[in-house]
């Protein structure tokens, strides 16, 4: 027909439309053609300057190197969205975030953010103790809130309470350790609420038998439940990560036998039930703690007689090696289970030890200096336990021992004349930054 066309035309048309469709269809359904295509951590790596985002332009008085910093990170880490999969008759958007794959959180630098603190160190009351919160002391200076850790070679992701809860719907996070790691517990309780009372937040410590046991001045640990996400946050005492059990149970003085190759019972016991699990230990290994607390080293249910583990280091390097060997055996039980091993968090005492006249007076931040270059953990012991295990390590020693004004020091609600607290750390501060690390690799 005049202008119209042909029936060739129209043959060809149709054929190249059906063979399109088919070509289309194989590509989705067959592996061997979607294995030619290339994998996601090639495509869609676009920087700023050639992707029509326009690279940050320094400001004046702003570090150019951190500048060229933060914008080589973005290049790094952009979402790319796939596209919708309707398979099952659910459609579901596939989110994935490309991101250096070789990144060190444990290698950076501190900078100021005027954003910081998380939660308020005067109103966290219900989670945090009054003898930490050094807003509550004569302490006047609070530069030391105001620090965030920027990791050298990624982004770290902002917390919040929203996204956490969310990550850990349905999930218990359990910190196992001494005084250290209940200061990380209580820090992180405060950034979930910020600070806030939360009277929907339940005490769920007698599920896990932290109760307050008569004559008792605490219980051994809490356990708290958020029911809008069925997450449990919990802290049991275990200072060594030994099991302790009285030598003479019929004896009120008895002293206990602290098995160095069993973890505590209440671990072995609610494993099972943890989805995150943090452990520590490290300042209660001195022969005075052990002689105070009646504590006798055992090895195969015996008094120790092998004198290179009597050895104070020897026998707290056996029992962390112990501890990070028997969890390693457990993970493939819990598919689900991820399990951190926490760097010590160093000590700032100066002229002399805690009880000889140590101090730790600087309120100055970063005096010292702000960033840490090394690539290895300045905790060889912690990082040479977990090297070849499923157990990862959280490296938190180099950039803490920056932060020697970050301590109690002599602002201590029961202060003792000529004793200054160099060891634990006022919240908020310095274990806030511990979880926000955490939380990135959760």
């Amino acid at each position: 027909m005049k202008g119209g066309l042909k029936v060739p035309r129209i043959s060809l048309i149709l054929v190249g439309f059906v063979c399109a469709t088919v070509i289309t269809f194989a590509y989705v359904k067959s592996p061997f053609l979607s294995y030619w295509t290339p994998s996601q951590d090639h495509v869609f790596q676009i920087s700023p300057g050639n992707a029509g985002i326009p690279a940050k332009v320094p400001q004046k008085g702003e570090d150019l190197k951190a500048l060229e910093l933060k914008n080589s990170s973005r290049d790094q880490e952009n979402e790319v969205t796939a596209p919708v999969n309707s398979a099952g008759g659910a459609a579901e958007n596939m989110i994935s975030t490309l991101k250096n794959h070789g990144c060190n959180s444990a290698k950076g630098r501190w900078v100021t953010d005027d954003s910081r603190p998380l939660y308020s160190g005067s109103g966290c009351k219900r989670w945090l103790s009054s003898m930490w919160a050094c807003r509550l002391t004569q302490r006047m200076d609070f530069e030391y809130e105001k620090l965030r850790w920027r990791p050298r070679d990624c982004e770290m992701e902002d917390f919040t309470g929203v996204n956490f809860l969310k990550r850990m719907e349905n999930k218990t996070l359990a910190f196992i350790g001494d005084s250290l790691g209940r200061q990380q517990f209580q820090s992180l309780m405060c950034m979930i609420t910020g600070g806030e009372d939360r009277p929907d937040v339940l005490d769920v410590g007698r599920e896990y038998g932290l109760v307050k046991a008569r004559h008792a001045v605490r219980p051994d640990g809490w356990a708290y439940r958020f029911p809008s996400t069925q997450t449990t946050i919990l802290y049991y005492w275990s200072a060594s990560l030994c099991n302790l059990t009285p030598i003479n149970a019929s004896n009120p003085v008895t002293d206990y036998a602290m098995h160095l190759d069993c973890p505590p019972a209440f671990l072995s016991r609610f494993l099972p039930r943890f989805d995150v699990l943090v452990l520590n230990t490290g300042h209660h290994w001195s022969r005075g703690k052990l002689n105070a607390n009646r504590w006798v080293m055992y090895v195969d249910g015996v008094p120790n007689m092998n004198m290179k583990i009597a050895d104070i280091d020897g026998a707290k390097n056996f029992t962390i090696h112990n501890i990070i060997k028997w969890v390693d055996s457990q993970l493939p039980k819990y598919p689900g289970l991820k399990a951190f091993y926490r760097s010590i968090s160093p000590r700032h005492f100066f002229n002399g030890d805690w009880n000889t006249g140590g101090t730790c007076d600087n309120t100055t931040p970063l005096s010292g200096g702000k960033e840490v270059l090394q690539d290895e953990s300045s905790d060889a012991g912690a990082a040479g336990a977990v090297k070849g295990t499923a157990v990862k390590l959280l490296d938190i020693t180099a950039l803490s021992q920056l932060r020697d004004e970050g301590h109690i020091s002599r602002y201590s609600i029961k202060s003792t004349p000529g004793v200054q607290d160099c060891l634990h750390w006022c919240l908020p501060g310095v274990p806030d930054t511990w979880n926000e690390i955490l939380f990135a690799q959760l």
